[in-house]
């Protein structure tokens, strides 16, 4: 016995401009084709304003969704952008600027949608992909954060854009990046919209996989610009996805070809070798000969390390803390308020165990304290 299923679409025509709905045969982890099987792609298709939606554009995410929801033949959704350079941007500046500035009434209704588009996001019925092709900024980031992973390209970027325009976002950014990446972090976000770099999503928990777009001699190679050889800089501080700062990598016809900055001809960076500003490379002491020759052989100046510099007399104060082993290589007393530790209270710190010393007012040991100022 036959059976005819209802159509449960809202309309019969989904297509709104700037947005490309499609399906893809669902594929095998061998590649091969399920046979009645299909990945719904969904694409915002403003490459000339880097993705950014219109309200079309919106009405168009939202009946997409609810289609590939409803269609049976479809088993996840595939959220992405045209072109490499975006995948969204957020709302579109211009049609902001030529029809809602001034107009709060109107604003409101389209955020209404707004809304709505990131709930059509979250209620669709199939898993949604989102496929990170260039930067994710905005209301991008919002609308991407609402899908149920997130794969990017590892030349991307992230983060929010609206607040230092005056728009707050509340169109999701207040409501997953604390969940995601802890409330101090999407404070940062939020307030100081300064972009990062796909890896440092990676690492924040943004991103469910980072795949490399460049190629380097056929291969592929993960983002220059970006640290992705280590977690911590020298002062435990997060360096992974940080972005690299000094001269820009080059090749050099004929040059050998190395990974960790070592120089070729002339003195010069070669191959994929990228030099790094001295800020990612180890703190030296001038003290330390072996260093500053190192140092020299690689053309970078012999340098102290920054609290090694809170030392000076210009920081008398605020470099107290840890001087006693900051300061073995320098000549003379260490300067600030807190004295040198004993070399034997210094040996026992070094291997872990705390200091002790006996307390005869107390009767048992105490911790060694700092002296107290004079």
């Amino acid at each position: 016995m036959s059976h005819e299923f209802k159509n449960h679409d809202l309309v019969d025509d989904i297509a709104k401009p700037g947005v490309r709905y499609e399906k893809r045969p669902a594929r095998r982890p061998d590649g091969s084709e399920v046979p009645g099987l299909y990945n719904a792609w969904i694409w915002l298709d403003n490459p000339g304003q880097y993705n950014s939606y219109t309200t079309d554009m919106v009405k168009g995410v939202i009946l997409a969704m609810r289609a590939a929801s409803n269609a049976r033949d479809v088993n996840c959704v595939v959220f992405t952008g045209v072109g490499d350079k975006a995948f969204c941007t957020g709302g579109n500046t211009k049609e902001y600027a030529e029809y809602y500035a001034g107009q709060p009434q109107e604003y409101r209704q389209y955020m209404r949608l707004f809304n709505d588009m990131v709930s059509a996001i979250l209620a669709c019925d199939k898993p949604v992909i989102c496929r990170v092709n260039g930067m994710r900024i905005g209301g991008g980031q919002e609308i991407g954060m609402a899908c149920d992973f997130s794969v990017a390209q590892d030349l991307a970027r992230f983060g929010q854009a609206g607040p230092k325009h005056g728009s707050a976002p509340i169109g999701g950014a207040t409501d997953f990046l604390p969940a995601i990446v802890g409330a101090e972090r999407a404070m940062a976000a939020c307030v100081l919209c300064e972009p990062f770099s796909a890896h440092k999503a990676y690492q924040m928990g943004i991103l469910t996989d980072i795949v490399p777009a460049l190629k380097v001699d056929g291969k592929f190679v993960a983002n220059p610009t970006v640290e992705t050889q280590r977690l911590f800089d020298d002062f435990g501080r997060n360096a992974y996805g940080e972005t690299k700062t000094g001269d820009a990598p080059e090749r050099r016809q004929g040059a050998d070809e190395t990974r960790h900055g070592r120089l070729g001809p002339a003195g010069r960076p070669c191959g994929r070798a990228v030099r790094q500003d001295p800020a990612h490379l180890p703190r030296l002491h001038d003290q330390d000969a072996g260093g500053v020759a190192q140092a020299q052989a690689r053309g970078l100046e012999p340098q102290q390390g920054r609290l090694a510099r809170l030392a000076g007399p210009e920081h008398d104060d605020r470099g107290a803390i840890g001087l006693h082993r900051l300061q073995r290589g320098a000549e003379g007393r260490p300067r600030g308020r807190l004295r040198a530790a004993a070399p034997e209270t210094r040996r026992r710190s070094e291997l872990g165990r705390p200091a002790a010393r006996r307390d005869p007012a107390r009767g048992e040991n105490a911790w060694l304290r700092p002296q107290a100022r004079r």
